[in-house]
């Protein structure tokens, strides 16, 4: 009859009801919870009438949990460089084991780096995200790893470009004489030859980081107006003495327009590179040869080397080398590179961090430890790099926010406990009810 129909739709709503209370105290309980999307009760009567029938008959209601996980949270900034908040679709990849494990997502970005150099969330999991080679170029676009920071010892940059600007005297007395290219590099290494009008030394470092010395040497040209010779020359002990006679590493010509500005630049490399010249260490030392370019300034402009009539002087000298660096620091960056500086200045990429889009990422299934596991219903899950085809943008150093709102789940609870109060009181009545109909044979 309808009157027990009436007790188990009081009993449904207040079933409903709990749920609905427990979605709200889950949701007061991760008000602090990094990137926590709120859960919210969606009721949906259960009708057990026949089809047509217009007689009613009780029949209760339900409550599922539908959690926000689209809705975006606040920003938040914090002082950790490996912390990271996506704004936007998409969630980080992470594992459940180091190397194996079941594979999950998450929007929380408070990464801490463990012993072993790898980064995890709090909870225990392992970030993904794609290796890169020393040019920062992705290696396997199909395939994640754990992101691990250790990089050993350091790094060395080889210098590849060489950059000098300088001033030469135009009233230097020029040399007199007949000059071979080398005779410099002899006077340089071993005191015979033809002694430079001017020279400049510049350090620059190897492929293992091991520092050495380029004398760029001038003479200028007495058989031709506004002409230099020019020589770069290493020491000689450091090279190897077949490809580089006396430490000459290129020589040539400068010449200069009437107003100073360079005109020409005319070098010819001992030994030639891919880039420019190619200097060929000791064997010993274990160096890879060096290619490096030389950059004496623009032809008509005075951004380089120059010639006025005023004494020599150096104005600048550059090179991108540099020795051996220690590890010294590690951030992420807006593009969801993982860069490690070193102490000799350098950086280097070393991962970039995958995003996971959905279709549906509210079909997502929440999961312990703020993180969510692939369904069906979210649809086939998609690795994009930040800011790529709808992947959301990174904000290093800062994180997403819960997006409960306190006030909202305080009415919400108001409304709750009034609502289950008032099943409660369907359940009492429904009992008077009944124990009327009994008393009635009395």
């Amino acid at each position: 009859m309808s009157l027990f129909g009436s007790l188990f739709t009081g009993v449904t709503g207040l079933s409903a009801q709990s749920r609905a209370m427990g979605m709200i105290s889950d949701n007061v309980a991760n008000v602090s919870t990094t990137a926590y999307k709120r859960a919210q009760a969606q009721f949906a009567t259960m009708v057990v009438r026949e089809a047509g029938s217009r007689t009613h008959r009780p029949g209760g209601v339900t409550a599922q949990a539908f959690y926000t996980i689209a809705n975006q949270g606040p920003l938040t900034a914090t002082n950790s460089p490996t912390d990271v908040a996506i704004v936007g679709s998409g969630f980080f990849v992470v594992r459940q084991g180091e190397n194996d494990g079941d594979v999950f997502y998450t929007r929380a970005g408070d990464f801490e780096i463990d012993a072993l150099g790898n980064l995890r969330t709090p909870s225990g999991f392992y970030v993904q995200g794609w290796r890169l080679d020393q040019n920062g170029s992705v290696i396997n676009p199909n395939q994640l790893a754990t992101i691990n920071v250790q990089i050993g010892n350091g790094i060395a940059m080889p210098t590849t470009r060489v950059a000098l600007g300088a001033n030469l005297d135009a009233q230097q007395p020029p040399f007199i004489g007949t000059y071979t290219a080398g005779d410099m590099a002899a006077y340089l290494s071993t005191g015979t030859g033809i002694q430079p009008h001017f020279t400049r030394t510049i350090e620059i470092y190897d492929s293992l980081g091991r520092a050495h010395q380029l004398t760029f040497a001038f003479l200028k040209d007495g058989a031709a107006p506004n002409s230099w010779f020019v020589e770069i020359v290493a020491d000689d002990a450091a090279v190897e003495a077949a490809s580089h006679p006396n430490g000459l590493i290129a020589s040539g010509t400068v010449t200069f327009n009437g107003n100073g500005t360079l005109a020409t630049v005319a070098l010819t490399p001992a030994q030639a590179g891919t880039n420019g010249a190619r200097i060929d260490w000791l064997a010993a030392s274990g160096a890879d040869p060096s290619d490096i370019v030389f950059d004496l300034g623009t032809p008509g402009t005075n951004d380089g080397l120059t010639q006025f009539a005023s004494p020599t002087s150096v104005a600048f000298v550059s090179q991108n080398g540099a020795e051996v660096g220690q590890p010294a620091a590690i951030a992420i960056t807006e593009e969801g590179y993982l860069v490690a500086s070193f102490t000799n200045g350098q950086r280097q990429r070393l991962y970039r961090l995958a995003l996971a889009t959905f279709p549906n990422p509210a079909g997502l299934d929440p999961r312990s430890g703020n993180v969510f596991a692939a369904t069906d219903r979210a649809g086939e899950v998609i690795l994009r790099g930040a800011g790529e085809a709808g992947a959301g943008r990174l904000v290093p150093s800062a994180l997403e926010a819960s997006n409960v709102d306190l006030a909202d789940e305080f009415t919400k609870m108001i409304v709750t406990q009034r609502a289950y109060s008032a099943n409660a009181r369907v359940i009492s009545a429904t009992d008077e009810m009944l124990d009327e109909l009994i008393r009635l044979r009395r």
